[in-house]
């Protein structure tokens, strides 16, 4: 199973990755300028990481994987499948963003770079006082992830934000089963946002 990773990077100790693991061998890299990991200087793109990760899945060893993509993950997931499915088993977007359904004036992806920090993290959390980062508490290594996963994540989807215009028309071509999986507290994505991601996919289902 190859996982790319949405906003922030996976914490290695976390407990879906153990869980996950009991059907395979996870893969969950940090993409170029997430994490630890360093970004040429002229690699800024949503396709410089599409083709990045195609490459590494060309990479895997056996004849296919299962691809799950969470948020910013779960776009680049999208685009891979529509490039390239002969590798796919199985696909699993959980709370993707990279279409836009409403009209220009709309916005359907929470800033989270214009809004304040407060709304940000309230509308990303069901539960924020349980499960949001507490910025006090977290070591200076950690902050500093926290940092450059933020920057990154501007250079390659601030302009447009987070979407891609034509990437509609094309979903249809994804041809492995799909599931996309979202939260129904989410405020960052809403679930309407989801349910009409999950139409554009041939008998993708929506959890």
């Amino acid at each position: 199973m190859l996982l790319v990773h949405g906003f922030q990077t996976v914490d290695p100790k976390a407990r879906f990755l153990d869980l996950l693991a009991r059907h395979g061998e996870v893969i969950a890299p940090s993409s170029p300028g997430f994490g630890r990991s360093p970004r040429p200087n002229d690699f800024d793109t949503v396709y410089d990481l599409v083709h990045l990760y195609l490459e590494v899945l060309e990479s895997l060893p056996g004849e296919n994987a299962t691809l799950l993509g969470f948020s910013f993950g779960g776009w680049l997931a999208a685009e891979m499948a529509v490039a390239c499915c002969h590798r796919l088993d199985k696909l699993v977007l959980v709370d993707p963003v990279g279409i836009k359904i409403s009209n220009r004036e709309t916005p359907d992806i929470l800033d989270v770079f214009e809004k304040s920090p407060d709304e940000v993290r309230r509308r990303s959390w069901h539960d924020p006082d349980r499960f949001a980062p507490d910025f006090n508490a977290m070591s200076d290594e950690a902050l500093v992830v926290y940092a450059r996963n933020r920057e990154a994540l501007c250079v390659y989807a601030w302009h447009p934000y987070m979407y891609n215009p034509q990437l509609p028309r094309w979903l249809n071509r994804i041809k492995v089963p799909t599931l996309l999986i979202w939260g129904a507290s989410d405020r960052v994505v809403s679930p309407d946002y989801g349910r009409a991601y999950s139409r554009l996919i041939p008998g993708a289902r929506f959890e």
